[in-house]
């Protein structure tokens, strides 16, 4: 099997939080590569602006009418967005350090793995009760 195949199936079977915690360990790692470069370095700005464009759709999606999350979750996501915006800029000219945003997407991506965690153990329930078969504690 192609690596194309094999990433479209991952994909497929992916819930919602593990492609958000893929996608964050994804950026993460951009960042910490990043983490040494000089504030020159394009390595250093790409991975600022992929940061960034993250926060800002999660922005975005939390700011629709439609979102299912809590509405104070939802403006934590949206006041972190302006904040990860505003401390990128610094970080960018040399003013502050990358391990703070590093720390934020480290944050995130744990709650995220909780999520999914509790995703697939209802996910594992719903299954069982579908199939009858009764577990013994």
């Amino acid at each position: 099997m192609s690596l194309k195949a094999y990433q479209q199936t991952q994909k497929a079977s992916e819930t919602p939080s593990q492609t958000e915690y893929r996608l964050f360990a994804d950026v993460t790692r951009a960042l910490m590569a990043s983490k040494d470069c000089d504030k020159t370095d394009p390595a250093l700005h790409d991975a600022l602006g992929w940061n960034r464009r993250l926060w800002s759709t999660l922005a975005s999606d939390c700011g629709l009418e439609g979102n299912q999350l809590p509405q104070g979750l939802r403006a934590s996501i949206i006041s972190l967005s302006i904040w990860v915006s505003k401390y990128s800029s610094q970080v960018a000219r040399g003013e502050e350090d990358i391990n703070a945003l590093i720390d934020i997407n480290k944050t995130i991506m744990e709650g995220l793995a909780m999520q999914s965690e509790l995703q697939q153990a209802q996910s594992t329930q719903e299954t069982i009760q579908t199939e009858g078969v009764t577990t013994q504690a």
